[in-house]
């Protein structure tokens, strides 16, 4: 079989259901829209799938590390790895360690973003956004060139290294714009009104890279590196939590301008984004903030796209569902645009359904079903090399198939504290772990194997 018909059997087996009919339409409508956006292999740039305006043929940077999720549930994980190494293949002294934005089907820059090495557009926080994304893939997938590419790690060393330091005019550990580099070198990922000096989005890219760059160096036994970029990492955090709060107005500020005041009024990207990368450590701060976001949320499709995450990760899972309905909407406005569709696939099975990779052969759920919800499933996921069945039953039970793969392990989790949960029937003593925010949740972990079923709940049956 030719490697272009194996990606398109492996692409669009995950199916979903669930007891709200709507939901349902509204995922064969995003599995369908987003497949239709992909492509196998037969344009010069090998696998990809369009992360930019619709029918400009090519993709950017910021959208491909959103799409990821949702592209990796959607069997097109394969693609997402070549467009990173696109990308990171592309990092040039020339363009002073920026690699290109956007990239076209042929392999090329896109004309629309690109003149030449010294005017091109470029926003900073995306080096960054690549290396968390390289981590979250590994940890979906398994695959081990995440972590040993020497395409990857040149990117991530010559980020962490020549591109901060030339970024970095003023020393501060953040990377900052200034006029004079028109629109080489933005640094913030909101586009609109002024430009800044940062972006509280920068701040959030650059921790999030740090943090995986750290726990990549640890699986790879480099120690030293590991303490070194997770230190900089609660640096930057410290700094943020410290310099950017605003508590007049409830709120992290979303930038800094060039005067270096701060933008302390809802910043759309510089105020969602670093929840999204989950930067705030501080609990009242973040409580706060995502009730900030909840009240102003977002204008624009693009943005809109990543309130169903921010929502999920932190348990505001009615919020969340309400902002995963709109983006499967018909009525929404733009839903055309490749994003959508692809960050509401990532939505329900990350989110809704709370699958998650530990990059070897754990399978974690959570079911964030809210109360509307009394069942959901979802089936043929790829995962950690393997296509499993999942299926909540509200936020009591849940069933879990491994339809095809080695054996894993499974830590089946639930909201609330429990010294017990029920593993096919039987008692099991549970784990249990406190978020940042208070929330409790309790889990156990068993081991299934190919073509097996197994049963955990958080109640005993009868």
């Amino acid at each position: 079989m030719t490697d272009i018909l194996k990606l398109k059997k492996e692409a669009g087996v995950i199916a979903f259901q669930s007891s709200d009919a709507e939901l349902n339409e509204g995922f064969v409508w995003a599995k369908n829209q987003a497949l239709a956006y992909a492509h196998f292999g037969e344009d010069a740039v090998g696998p990809w799938y369009e992360a930019a305006l619709p029918g400009r043929g090519a993709f950017c940077i910021r959208d491909v590390m959103h799409h990821s999720a949702g592209a990796a549930a959607l069997g097109l994980a394969p693609h997402t790895k070549n467009m990173l190494l696109r990308f990171a293949e592309n990092i040039s002294p020339s363009r002073d360690w920026c690699t290109y934005w956007e990239i076209t089907k042929d392999g090329e820059p896109a004309k629309e973003d690109y003149d030449n090495d010294q005017d091109f557009w470029y926003n900073l926080p995306a080096n960054f956004d690549i290396i968390d994304a390289c981590w979250r893939m590994y940890l979906w997938t398994g695959d081990q060139d995440y972590l040993d590419h020497p395409v990857l790690r040149e990117f991530f060393r010559l980020t962490l290294t020549e591109y901060t330091n030339t970024w970095d005019k003023d020393g501060d550990g953040i990377l900052d714009y200034n006029p004079a580099y028109g629109r080489r070198g933005l640094a913030t990922y909101n586009e609109a009104g002024i430009q800044p000096l940062a972006g509280g989005d920068m701040i959030g890219t650059q921790i999030a890279a740090y943090r995986a760059y750290a726990k990549m160096a640890g699986l790879r036994g480099r120690e030293e590196e590991q303490q070194t970029y997770a230190a900089k990492a609660r640096e930057l955090e410290q700094v943020y939590d410290r310099l950017w709060w605003s508590e007049e107005h409830g709120r992290f500020s979303g930038a800094m301008r060039q005067d270096r005041s701060f933008v302390t009024q809802y910043n759309a990207e510089g105020t969602f984004l670093p929840l999204y990368f989950g930067v705030v450590t501080d609990p009242a701060k973040l409580e706060r903030s995502l009730q900030d976001v909840n009240v102003n949320l977002v204008e624009n499709v693009e943005g809109k796209t990543y309130l169903p995450d921010i929502f999920y990760r932190y348990g505001m899972n009615g919020e969340a569902f309400r902002e995963l309905k709109e983006l499967v909407d018909p009525d929404l406005h733009r839903r055309e645009y490749p994003e959508v569709s692809y960050c509401a696939v990532g939505a329900v099975v990350t989110g809704l359904m709370g699958i998650s990779g530990d990059g070897g052969s754990t399978l974690s759920t959570l079911p964030k079903l809210n109360g509307s919800l009394e069942w959901a499933e979802v089936s043929g996921v790829p995962v950690l090399g393997r296509t499993a069945k999942v299926r909540h039953l509200k936020e009591e039970s849940t069933e879990l198939t491994l339809e095809q793969g080695e054996t894993l392990l499974w830590k089946a989790s639930f909201p609330g504290k429990a010294d017990v949960l029920y593993h096919n029937g039987e008692a099991v003593p549970a784990q249990t772990v406190t978020t940042l925010l208070g929330e409790t949740f309790s889990s156990v972990t068993v081991q299934v194997a190919e073509g097996e079923t197994h049963t955990v709940s958080a109640k005993p049956k009868g």
